[in-house]
């Protein structure tokens, strides 16, 4: 995935940037230049190609108290909410006809809105689930209880969601990824540095005793129940996978005919939890992680059914609690935003709202944008920049040196099979089944997960619907799908705040879409994990051993140079966990770099303010990662997240990359010098 941003929610689109590769007018770019001005001079592009290239930007634009990280995408997403804003708030003075889009668009935005009523309901729109919560009177009815609450968006210790078979993509299946857990990632449970220690300290001590009085439970018992949460917790963190493990498809691959599972993973009573999960029809699932759902099954007899209560009651107000009264609210923004996140001040409440909606109410929302802001002709551009990049791909694997004949022609197959949706679907989701109404602000976002957990498991057992896109045309991201061999380039993820179209040279558009975007979502189809799908997305050895043992030392030698960088305090980037967005990065560039060398502006190597077309490139790469993040954000995304810190994605590839150093006169003695030999080339 390429997640330029990992902290943005999806968005709408002010404008598009166009491929300006696809004529060549001459154009006042020095005038509309986004990159010269972000560069600071003071420092060496050898030193810290980041800092030089986004130093003047970064100084002069401090991270805003209701935010983690501030950058790039952060621009582009306030410029959009203002037409997001107009979308919802005319639909909600419309007076629609009940059912259709637009009542259902305003329906939700008002009851978002309306504060008066969601304090004055309190707890009210998650009684029936605390009920159900407290009639538990044995161990099974804790696991039904526990999978009926995933229906409706409130998750615990199960984690189920409808995916294609790894081995038989054309088959939707059942799975279950490990969860359980109110930490963002097992290691804050035992990792003993000062950081995390103060946050399992906060998260044991404060939080969860805080957020179960304001569930209902006394506040003198509230203490103690929150020991017992948290040491069905630690039972649980101590029985998951690492965040580097969760990466390796073959041994997250475990497939169990169901009639099998209570002989497999026992204690459970799979049957019963199917029914609850509103399953009819599956004949198989996978456990991506069985020791995980072992040790549910030992948990439920190691702890009593009161402790579990507590957990079941803890984990349904944490999964609501952004949509409950403002005491409720407050809590759950003070411990996951400012002690995780190190973020001061909440966003006003009309943001707040506008996420949540564009969240749930995704294509709902994207039909309009793209009817109003994204013309067919944009798609076309960015359908050829795909095919741009692809080509520079197909001649990188046919030059390469390490890699055999055999496997050569199957990757030249299967890039020849990867599919690219460009800008926005061609059929959209049916939301007629989806009642909305302005009764219950909380009421609603669990209507809006019960129709996506049933819009989802309704898939299982039928045909995979191949038009049917995982992210919304309104999102600021894109990816790559390895069981469908096909990258989504939604049309959010190629703008460039206040600039437009023709404003924008080849240079910087091949640097900062063509190489930051596509090359890295195509790149991911080779990736250490996408490597190991074939051109139908079935996960299949179809590598001669030698060559996959030639691209694993290349990949670890990626690998050790990630875990060479200290981030913060004495936290280091895990260079397993982020080895494939990391191999993208450094693949994207060079596919992008090639791409553009076959335009007429490399051609011709005429400067634009002060800058040859060669160190534009570079420039406008970086551009993508304009981003600059708070310690306790930076801290939480080592610890939870496969995507290297946006300083790295751009110094750390680029230390691998000839033409850098070339373009900037980096020289050995340059802090981002590395010797030839430890450079790493894979693609």
């Amino acid at each position: 995935m390429f997640n330029r941003s990992h902290f943005i929610i999806g968005c709408f689109v002010l404008f598009y940037l166009g491929l300006s590769s696809c004529r060549n007018e001459t154009k006042n770019y020095a005038q509309h230049d986004p990159v010269a001005k972000n560069i600071d001079s003071t420092v060496s592009p050898g030193r810290d190609f980041f800092k030089y290239a986004n130093g003047t930007w970064i100084k002069k634009n401090p991270i805003p108290p209701a935010y983690s990280s501030w950058g790039i995408g952060n621009l582009i997403v306030e410029e959009i909410r203002d037409r997001l804003l107009k979308i919802c708030t005319e639909a909600m003075n419309a007076g629609a006809a009940s059912g259709t889009d637009q009542q259902k668009i305003g329906d939700f935005y008002f009851s978002g809105m309306d504060s008066l009523n969601i304090e004055r309901q309190k707890l009210s729109p998650i009684q029936e689930q605390l009920r159900k919560i407290d009639q538990a009177g044995t161990p099974q009815d804790i696991i039904q209880t526990a999978a009926w609450l995933n229906t409706l968006g409130a998750g615990s210790l199960f984690s189920p969601y409808v995916s294609q078979d790894d081995k038989n993509s054309e088959k939707m299946l059942l799975q279950f990824y490990q969860g359980g857990l109110g930490l963002p990632d097992r290691d804050y449970y035992f990792n003993t540095d000062k950081r995390t220690t103060a946050v399992r300290k906060d998260y044991k001590e404060k939080h969860l005793p805080y957020m179960l009085t304001l569930s209902g439970i006394k506040a003198s018992d509230a203490g103690q129940l929150a020991e017992k949460v948290y040491a069905i917790e630690l039972f649980l963190a101590s029985n998951s996978r690492r965040l580097e493990d969760l990466r390796d498809p073959y041994k997250n691959y475990n497939k169990y005919a169901v009639k099998d599972l209570d002989n497999a993973i026992p204690g459970l009573n799979w049957t019963a939890i199917l029914k609850s999960l509103e399953v009819q029809n599956a004949d198989s699932v996978i456990i991506g992680q069985p020791e995980y759902y072992k040790a549910v099954g030992t948990a439920l007899k190691k702890f009593p059914v009161a402790q579990w209560k507590a957990y079941l009651r803890w984990h349904l107000i944490s999964s609501f609690a952004a949509f409950l009264n403002k005491e409720v609210e407050k809590e759950d923004f003070r411990f996951y935003q400012t002690t995780l996140r190190g973020v001061p001040q909440q966003l006003p409440r009309w943001k707040r709202v506008l996420t949540t909606e564009n969240d749930l109410l995704d294509e709902l929302l994207g039909q309009i944008f793209v009817k109003d802001y994204f013309p067919e002709k944009a798609k076309e551009r960015y359908q050829q920049l795909v095919e741009a990049v692809r080509d520079s791909y197909k001649e990188h694997i046919n030059k390469l040196d390490w890699m055999g004949q055999e496997t050569k022609k199957k990757a030249l197959l299967k890039l020849d099979k990867m599919k690219a949706r460009v800008g926005y679907p061609d059929k959209w989701k049916d939301y007629s089944q989806l009642a909305i109404d302005r009764k219950s602000y909380a009421g609603n976002v669990m209507k809006a997960n019960q129709w996506q957990y049933r819009h989802s498991i309704h898939k299982i057992g039928k045909p995979v619907d191949h038009s049917e896109w995982n992210m919304s045309p309104q999102t600021y991201n894109a990816n790559y799908s390895p069981s469908n061999n096909e990258i989504t380039l939604p049309a959010a993820i190629f703008l460039i705040p206040d600039v437009k179209d023709e404003n924008v040279d080849d240079a910087v558009v091949y640097g900062y879409a063509a190489a930051s975007t596509i090359g890295h979502e195509i790149t991911h189809g080779f990736d250490d994990q996408g490597r190991q799908y074939d051109e139908k997305g079935n996960l299949r050895s179809w590598w001669t051993k030698e060559d996959s043992v030639k691209f694993t030392f290349k990949a670890n030698m990626l690998a050790n140079q990630f875990n060479s960088y200290l981030v913060l305090d004495s936290l280091h980037v895990n260079g397993n966990a982020t080895l494939g967005e990391n191999i993208a990065d450094l693949g994207g560039i060079a596919l992008g770099l090639d791409a553009f060398k076959k335009t007429e502006q490399y051609k011709k190597n005429e400067k634009i303010n002060g800058f040859t077309p060669l160190q534009r490139f570079f420039l406008g790469y970086a551009l993508g990662w304009l981003y600059h993040t708070r310690d306790e954000n930076l801290a939480n995304q080592i610890m939870t997240d496969v995507h290297s810190p946006a300083f790295l994605r751009v110094n750390g590839p680029f230390s691998d990359i000839p033409e850098f150093y070339k373009a900037f006169n980096v020289k050995e003695g340059d802090p981002m010098w590395l010797p030839p030999q430890k450079r790493v080339k894979i693609w």
